[in-house]
């Protein structure tokens, strides 16, 4: 029920932004996580759709995606010179895939640079990324970006 549900609410949102949710999903991967892992793209799918999933952020795929200042610039303007292995991981993604370790997660940043706030929980690096939960300082557990992770999504 839950995946037909943000599929509705992507689908509907297809008219404003002229990309369907496959479009803006395989924009993000291929923008976000340099193609470089399966681990790193559902990763960044699976913070697309907790955001999607969350009431905080736009209901739509490609709403989160547009949302400025939240992705790659140009992420929805830049041309794709190939689209190797993103679509598929963009259609698992879509079809309900989440990484295993990205739990609720909503942020991340390039794993090769830091950022000293007391309120980020680190889950997962992979694809050249450090993925992260928001909470209050005292429930942060992990203050640090993992060493990276590859190999858990397939590939």
């Amino acid at each position: 029920m839950r995946g037909t549900l943000v599929l509705a609410a992507a689908l509907g949102a297809l008219a404003s932004c002229g990309h369907t949710p496959l479009d803006c999903m395989e924009r993000a991967m291929y923008f976000e996580s340099n193609r470089s892992s399966r681990d790193g793209m559902v990763a960044v799918g699976s913070v697309v759709m907790n955001r999607v999933e969350s009431g905080k952020y736009p209901n739509s795929v490609c709403g989160v995606v547009r949302q400025r200042g939240q992705f790659a610039p140009g992420i929805m303007t830049k041309r794709m010179k190939e689209k190797t292995n993103v679509r598929e991981a963009a259609q698992s993604v879509l079809r309900g895939e989440r990484h295993p370790l990205i739990g609720n997660a909503q942020f991340f940043h390039t794993a090769n640079r830091s950022y000293h706030y007391d309120n980020m929980h680190y889950v997962l690096t992979a694809g050249g990324n450090a993925f992260y939960e928001r909470r209050p300082a005292a429930q942060v557990t992990q203050s640090a970006p993992p060493a990276p992770l590859e190999g858990l999504t397939g590939w």
